[in-house]
């Protein structure tokens, strides 16, 4: 028997604590591979959020949903580790555009392998099926959130 959604915890803190259980998990192998602490779980974040062309920190805070500051500080510490650079943005003047650096490309890299690993042990945990089953929904297209918000039954709370 399953609860309802209200009885239930909500998706989103399932989808956070998934999120951070697999950024946890490749921190720990990045660290027990480096045999040192090389990398935050927000530089992790960052370095998973920037598309192979680059991105402009403007466009790294919203994927990211962090303020420009904090991204600006994020990237500025990658590129002070070596992992990222910022360079000027040929499509616009005002911008700068980050990318990952030679050691950026090679720890996303090994970082892509590391969850690789981790997707494998955790369909030993829980089962390949739930992991594909889980890949399968989390690959559909969702439609917009806007869309999602406007088809949401929000009459309960209307009553309020």
């Amino acid at each position: 028997m399953s609860s309802s959604p209200s009885e239930s915890e909500p998706l989103i803190r399932l989808l956070w604590r998934a999120h951070n259980w697999f950024r946890t998990a490749l921190i720990n192998a990045l660290e027990a591979q480096d045999g040192e602490a090389t990398i935050s779980a927000a530089h992790v974040t960052l370095l998973s959020q920037l598309p192979s062309e680059g991105a402009s920190i403007a466009e790294l805070s919203r994927r990211l949903g962090v303020s420009a500051p904090t991204a600006h500080q994020w990237v500025h510490e990658l590129a002070a580790m070596g992992f990222a650079t910022v360079e000027s943005d040929p499509r616009s003047a005002r911008s700068k555009l980050v990318r990952l650096s030679t050691a950026g490309t090679r720890r996303r890299a090994e970082s892509m392998e590391i969850l690789a690993g981790l997707e494998d042990a955790l369909a030993g945990r829980v089962g390949a099926d739930m992991v594909t089953a889980l890949r399968a929904a989390l690959e559909e297209p969702w439609g917009s959130p806007e869309s999602a918000a406007a088809d949401a039954d929000l009459a309960p709370l209307k009553r309020r």
